[in-house]
C-alpha cells in the first residue's frame, strides 16, 4: 500500500497523445521563460535544487515559476506572464494575495510593532471569535499548523498519559515524523515514502488505519493505548476530496470517547468548507482543533483550540516552564492583527457564498467535460475547494489512490493550463476559490480544460 510507482496514462487517455502533449508543453514553458531559467541557474549555487524549498523542484514546470508579484487571485511572473491563480499557495493565500482588509490591518500594525512577547486586545478578540465559531473554549497561538498539531499531540499525551497516536493512511498534517506514516503492504506502519524517520520509530509512536474504516479503527483503539486520533474531517491530500461516509464522524467520536482517546480535528486544509470549517458544517465535537496556513491571510501563523478537560491538564503541565510548547514568534501582534481581520472581515458568510458559487461552476464545467468524453473520472468539491481524480467514483479512502494513477496526465494538464494563463495547485491539481476570484477566470479554466481533454483524447466535445 506504500507504492508510489505510477501507472502510465489514466483511463480514457491515449498514452501517445499524452507523451506528445507533455513534451510540447514543457518545451513551450521553457522557451517562454528565459529569465526564470537564468534565475534557476543562479539559485543552484546557493539553494538545494535551485529552489527555496526543495519540493518546488518536484512541481510540474521544468523551470520553476518565478513570481514577480501576486495581486488578488492572480500571479505575475518575471517573464511578463499573467495567471489566474487557483493554487492560492495551497490554501495559505485562500482569501487572495492582498485582501484589502488584511493589507490595511498589517500596514497599521507595522507602525505599532510586530513581535513583543506580550499580550494585546487583538489576542483576546481572536480567541473569543474562535471559541464562538468552533465551540472550543481555550486557544493558543503557534507559528504554523505543523506546530499546532505538534503541540496538540503533546497535550493529548499529557492529558491521557498515553504515548501513541493514530492517523489515517496518507493524511497530511505537516512536517511531523510521527504523522508522516502510511500503511505497509503487510498492514504494518512505515514512514511515508520520501520521509526519513529522523530517529523516530513510528512503529512505536503511531497507528494507521484507512479513512472510513470503522472496523479497523475500533481494533486499533481497543487496547486503550492511543492518546489521540489526529484527523482531517474530509481528506484533501492526494488529488481527491475524500468525504466521510454517513455516520463515520459520529462513530469516530463514540469510539474515541469509549476508549478514553482524544479527538483532534485538523481544519488547516478543510477551512474552505465554511466559516466554521467542517467542525461547524458537520456538527463535530472534537477535544482539540488545529488551524494554520490561511488563518492570518498569508502571515505565518497557527492555532490550536482545546476543551475544558484538555485546558485543565495543560494548565497543570505548564505551571512551571514552557513544557515544550510555544515559540518566540508565536502570537506576535502582526500575525494576530491579521488573524483578527481575517476572522471579522474576510471569513464572512457573503465571501463563503461567493467562493462556493464559483466552485460549483468549476465543478460543473469539469464534470460536463468528463462526461462528454466518457472518461471514468470524477470531480469532488468541499465548499470552495475542487479536485478531480482518475477514478470512476469518489474514493472512500486514500489507499484507493495509490499506486498513483495518472501523475503524467496531471503534469501535462497543469502545464497546458499554466501555459495559457491558469495555475492550479502544483502538488495535487486542486483548485481553490477566494473572495477575490473572478467568474471569468473560472470560465477560462473550463474552456482550457475542455481543449486539453480534447487534445488528450483526440476528440472534440459535442
Amino acid at each position: 500500500m506504500t507504492s508510489d510507482r505510477p501507472s502510465t496514462a489514466p483511463p480514457g487517455i491515449d498514452p501517445d497523445r499524452l507523451a506528445a502533449l507533455l513534451d510540447a508543453e514543457r518545451a513551450r514553458w521553457i522557451e517562454a521563460r528565459p529569465r526564470a531559467a537564468a534565475l534557476r541557474e543562479r539559485a543552484r549555487r546557493s539553494q538545494l535544487h535551485g529552489t527555496p524549498q526543495h519540493w518546488i523542484s518536484q512541481f510540474p514546470p521544468p523551470v520553476p515559476l518565478v513570481v514577480d508579484r501576486a495581486v488578488g487571485a492572480r500571479l505575475y511572473d518575471t517573464d511578463g506572464h499573467e495567471y489566474a491563480d487557483f493554487g492560492l499557495a495551497a490554501t495559505a493565500a485562500l482569501w487572495g494575495h492582498d485582501h484589502p482588509a488584511v493589507v490595511a490591518a498589517i500596514r497599521d500594525q507595522l507602525d505599532k510593532g510586530s513581535v513583543t512577547l506580550w499580550s494585546g486586545e487583538d489576542h483576546v478578540a481572536v480567541t473569543e471569535e474562535l471559541a464562538r465559531r468552533f465551540g472550543l473554549p481555550f486557544w493558543q497561538f503557534t507559528v504554523s499548523a505543523t506546530d499546532a498539531n505538534r503541540f496538540a499531540l503533546l497535550l493529548a499525551r499529557v492529558t491521557t498519559g498515553r504515548q501513541k497516536i493514530l492517523v489515517f493512511h496518507r493524511a497530511y498534517h505537516g512536517s511531523l515524523e510521527q504523522a508522516g506514516v502510511v500503511l505497509a503492504a503487510d498492514g504494518g506502519v512505515v514512514p511515508e515514502p520520501g520521509v526519513d524517520p529522523n530517529g523516530v520509530d513510528v512503529r512505536q509512536t503511531t497507528k494507521v488505519v484507512e479513512f472510513n474504516d470503522l472496523d479497523a479503527l475500533e481494533r486499533a483503539l481497543a487496547p486503550r493505548d492511543v492518546a489521540a486520533v489526529l484527523a482531517e474531517p474530509v481528506m484533501t491530500n492526494g488529488g481527491a476530496v475524500i468525504r466521510p461516509e454517513p455516520g463515520f464522524h459520529a462513530a469516530l467520536r463514540d469510539l474515541t470517547r469509549r476508549t478514553g482517546t482524544l479527538l483532534i480535528i485538523d481544519e488547516t486544509q478543510t477551512i474552505p468548507a465554511g466559516p466554521g470549517g467542517c467542525t461547524r458544517e458537520f456538527g463535530l465535537e472534537p477535544d482539540l482543533i488545529t488551524l494554520g496556513k490561511s488563518i492570518a491571510g498569508g502571515i505565518p501563523a497557527g492555532l490550536y483550540g482545546m476543551s475544558d478537560e484538555v485546558a485543565a491538564a495543560a494548565e497543570r503541565y505548564t505551571a512551571h516552564g514552557d513544557g515544550g510548547l510555544g515559540s518566540t514568534m508565536a502570537g506576535g501582534p502582526l500575525a494576530v492583527r491579521a488573524m483578527r481581520a481575517v476572522l471579522t472581515e474576510v471569513m464572512t458568510d457573503k465571501n463563503y457564498a461567493h467562493m462556493s458559487r464559483l466552485a460549483e461552476r468549476y465543478e460543473r464545467d469539469v464534470a460536463a467535460i468528463i462526461a462528454e468524453h466518457g472518461l471514468p473520472w470524477h470531480v469532488g468539491r468541499l465548499g470552495g475547494r475542487v479536485s478531480y481524480a482518475f477514478t470512476p467514483s469518489p474514493p472512500r479512502n486514500a489507499g484507493q489512490l495509490y499506486p498513483r494513477v495518472g501523475p503524467t496526465a496531471r503534469t501535462a494538464l497543469w502545464l497546458y493550463l499554466a501555459n495559457r494563463g491558469v495555475v492550479l495547485n502544483a502538488m495535487s491539481g486542486a483548485a481553490l476559490m477566494s473572495p477575490m476570484t473572478a467568474e471569468s477566470d473560472v470560465e477560462l479554466h473550463g474552456a482550457l480544460f475542455a481543449d486539453a481533454i480534447g487534445a488528450l483524447t483526440g476528440q472534440k466535445g459535442p
